[in-house]
């Protein structure tokens, strides 16, 4: 199994890492996972995701921010 691409986005003011999160979606192929580190939680990306069909899943970290597990549709 290979390991999953992690884009750390902390410490960047939106819509960067939403940014980034998207043009790193565009480089995985159909069903690879990508794993985003964010500080807030990126209510603006969900619509875009669901419209590519990609499913995902956010977790709250423990010292604070997001991990957002995104799977290419």
């Amino acid at each position: 199994m290979s390991e999953q691409p992690v884009i750390d986005n902390r410490g960047l003011q939106p819509p960067e890492p939403m940014l980034r999160i998207l043009a790193a979606l565009e480089e995985l192929a159909p069903g690879a996972v990508l794993v985003a580190l964010n500080d807030r939680q990126p209510l603006l990306l969900y619509p875009q995701l669901e419209e590519m069909g990609c499913r995902h899943s956010t977790e709250a970290l423990a010292g604070g921010g997001f991990r957002i597990t995104i799977t290419r549709a």
